[in-house]
C-alpha cells in the first residue's frame, strides 16, 4: 500500500521511489500521456511483453492506467457493460475515478512495450514506449532516482517526478 510506504518513509525521514518502470522513455510516455489525457478523455492502453512474462498488466501499464484514470474526463465511448459479447475481450478497467481499459498481450518476439491510444472524432494520438532486451534502458533512470531520492522525504511515485 503506497500510503503505508509513504507514512513509514516520512516517519524515518527517508525518501522512497516507487516506479512501474525506471526507463527514461517509459517515464516520458507517462508524462506525455498524462498531458494528453487532460484534453482527450477516450484512451486505452496496450501492454506488450514476452510470452514468459507472468504478470498482467505490466507495472508500467498498471501505473499508467492508474494515473490516467485520475486526470482524464469521462470517456465518450460506449461503456463495456453496454457491449455484447465476452466483456473480458475489452481488457481490464484500471484505476479509480474514470478507469482506463488496459489490454495485455503476451507473445513471443515482444520484449516490453506500452502504448496509450487516445481518440477524438476523426483523429488519434498514440504515445508508445519500446524497450529492447538489455538492461541499458533502465540504468540511466535507476541512477537518476538513486541520485535524487536522497533529497526527498516520503514516497515519490514515478521516475518522471525527477525529470525536471
Amino acid at each position: 500500500d503506497y500510503e503505508e510506504i509513504d507514512a513509514a518513509a516520512r516517519q524515518a525521514e527517508r525518501g522512497v521511489v516507487a516506479a512501474g518502470n525506471f526507463s527514461m522513455t517509459a517515464s516520458l510516455l507517462r508524462r506525455f500521456a498524462i498531458e494528453a489525457a487532460k484534453y482527450v478523455p477516450d484512451v486505452e492502453i496496450i501492454d506488450y511483453a514476452s510470452a514468459g512474462k507472468p504478470d498482467t498488466p505490466s507495472g508500467t501499464a498498471r501505473e499508467l492506467g492508474e494515473m490516467l484514470a485520475k486526470v482524464r474526463g469521462k470517456a465518450t465511448s460506449r461503456p463495456v457493460a453496454e457491449l455484447s459479447g465476452p466483456p473480458a475481450t475489452r481488457g481490464a478497467a484500471i484505476g479509480s475515478g474514470n478507469p482506463v481499459q488496459v489490454h495485455s498481450l503476451r507473445l513471443p518476439s515482444f520484449v516490453l512495450s506500452c502504448e496509450a491510444v487516445f481518440a477524438l472524432p476523426d483523429e488519434r494520438l498514440v504515445v508508445r514506449h519500446d524497450a529492447g532486451s538489455s538492461a541499458a534502458p533502465y540504468v540511466a533512470g535507476t541512477l537518476l532516482a538513486a541520485r535524487k531520492v536522497g533529497g526527498l522525504i516520503g514516497l515519490a511515485r514515478g521516475l518522471d517526478r525527477f525529470m525536471e
